[in-house]
């Protein structure tokens, strides 16, 4: 067993925690919407069809904030073919997914929804084949009360109060060659800017997101970013982030220290965010929307799933439905971890996606749902992340990766309540074969006990939920801690995502 040693100190803050950091996304991609979230031929539809027990587990995973309709799809996508009577809406080719759109769910269900399942909605608006007068017109519909034709539109068709969309991203992934409608930074930064200025015409008090690189590894990573925000500085307010991971040819050491790579793309877009500040002399700072993210199995997606015949295009195919491990579920805590570690900067992320496509709940049509092994360090974060982040000091021992050198063997982050005198501490052991103890000192919190500790572990570190196991893996008491003298001593297993609340 090894040893590392962290102190927890509230007067050390990194910033207070937006709650809309626990977003997800759902995307007209694959099962996602038919066949999840909706199925209305299912035991346990609700009179609208919706499923109840993957509102019953939205719920639970507690999202505070869902991006929608896109992701690839939004680039090609007429909002307009998903209003109104249901009888009259087209069946549209998705060229992003080589897939079917019957438009049976749009804007108005997407939205009673998220009110069953009590989150957010942050809708992208098409910049790819559209653009600015489509913006406003969905923007009209949605947010307009009455007394126009879209909004009265929108009470038509039974939606009487309008929706209040408040964060809005423009567009999606337009650095991306694969991306309808992708060009240039300057020219997508153009119509950007266009786009917001006319949004907060209509709207000043929008809070916008605007483009940046579809990962840290595209040709022009950074620039694209110093390009973009050189134009559109002063119209957004948010300039956004997108990184899957996945292990590649069985190197676990490096996809265990994922969130090695996700801190440095974040410090990588703040410096280049606040180097545009600088240039412009503004007072005012852009913040991070990190909203795509996850463990995705993307090799896998280009070998088998992808779907490329002139012939086929069907409807709600199965696509991107990765079966998570225990080892992907520690790499989603450590995650989790990186985004509060920049909860100064990162305000707003989504979890990609949250149902069947990449997600961490899986459902069989006409059968049961289930969660994912990722569902359980995200649903506890959720759970117990509020107020501030804080700065922590870790002593850890190191290993070396092939992809991102040297690591620290443990990560964890902090999170204090001062209101509730709560203090959770997430913790990541990234060593495949060594336990680590784990010496917190805690004495500048006062007199605290452990609330609850759980962790997430596995002996075999492959181990899924399935459908037929599907709890085969969940979180488990972890009774191997003391508390006494200012210090919380807490093992570490192997390959372990552990969360533990002090009060």
């Amino acid at each position: 067993m090894i040893s590392a040693n962290l102190t927890v100190d509230p007067h050390f803050v990194v910033g207070p925690i937006n709650r809309r950091l626990f977003g997800s996304f759902v995307e007209h991609l694959g099962r996602c919407v038919y066949d999840g979230i909706y199925e209305p031929s299912h035991p346990d539809a609700d009179k609208e069809g919706y499923r109840r027990d993957v509102i019953a587990l939205v719920k639970e995973l507690g999202v505070s904030t869902i991006r929608y309709p896109g992701g690839n799809f939004v680039s090609g996508y007429r909002w307009e073919d998903g209003v109104g009577p249901r009888e009259n809406r087209p069946r549209r080719l998705d060229l992003a997914w080589h897939s079917t759109e019957t438009n049976e769910i749009g804007l108005d269900e997407f939205a009673k929804w998220l009110k069953k399942v009590g989150s957010e909605l942050m809708y992208a608006v098409n910049l790819g084949t559209r653009g600015v007068q489509e913006a406003l017109d969905v923007l009209e519909y949605t947010n307009i009360r009455s007394g126009t034709t879209l909004s009265e539109q929108r009470i038509a068709n039974g939606a009487f109060e309008p929706y209040d969309i408040r964060m809005w991203c423009l567009g999606n992934e337009m650095d991306g060659p694969w991306q309808l409608g992708h060009g240039t930074p300057d020219e997508y930064a153009k119509l950007a800017v266009k786009t917001a200025r006319a949004m907060r015409q209509l709207d000043p008090t929008l809070e916008l997101v605007v483009c940046g690189s579809s990962n840290a590894q595209m040709p022009l990573f950074a620039n694209w970013e110093r390009v973009v925000l050189a134009e559109a500085y002063d119209e957004v307010d948010y300039i956004s982030c997108h990184a899957y991971y996945e292990p590649r040819d069985g190197d676990y050491a490096s996809f265990l220290a994922s969130a090695v790579n996700m801190d440095r793309f974040i410090d990588s877009i703040v410096a280049t965010a606040d180097h545009v500040k600088a240039v412009h002399g503004s007072q005012k700072s852009i913040n991070i929307s990190f909203d795509e993210w996850n463990v995705w199995y993307h090799s896998r997606y280009a070998e088998v799933d992808r779907i490329t015949g002139i012939d086929d295009w069907p409807v709600a195919p199965r696509l991107l439905e990765d079966a998570y491990s225990v080892a992907d579920a520690v790499v989603v805590g450590g995650l989790l971890i990186s985004l509060l570690r920049h909860a100064d900067r990162v305000k707003s992320a989504s979890l990609a996606q949250l149902v069947n496509v990449i997600a961490p709940i899986m459902t069989e049509p006409g059968g049961p749902a289930w969660r994912q092994t990722t569902f359980f360090p995200f649903a506890l974060t959720s759970r117990l992340a509020r107020g501030v982040t804080l700065e922590l000091k870790l002593e850890s021992p190191t290993y070396e990766t092939a992809l991102y050198g040297e690591v620290s063997v443990v990560d964890a982050v902090a999170t204090h309540d001062a209101g509730m005198g709560d203090t959770a501490i997430f913790m990541v052991n990234r060593s495949l074969t060594e336990a680590v103890e784990l010496a917190v000192d805690v004495s500048n919190l006062g007199q605290v006990y452990v609330v609850d500790a759980q962790t997430l572990h596995d002996d075999d570190i492959h181990a899924k939920n399935t459908l037929d196991d599907p709890e085969r893996v969940g979180l488990k008491p972890n009774t191997s801690h003391s508390i006494g003298d200012g210090t919380l001593r807490i093992t570490l297993p192997p390959v372990s995502w552990t969360a533990v609340t002090l009060r």
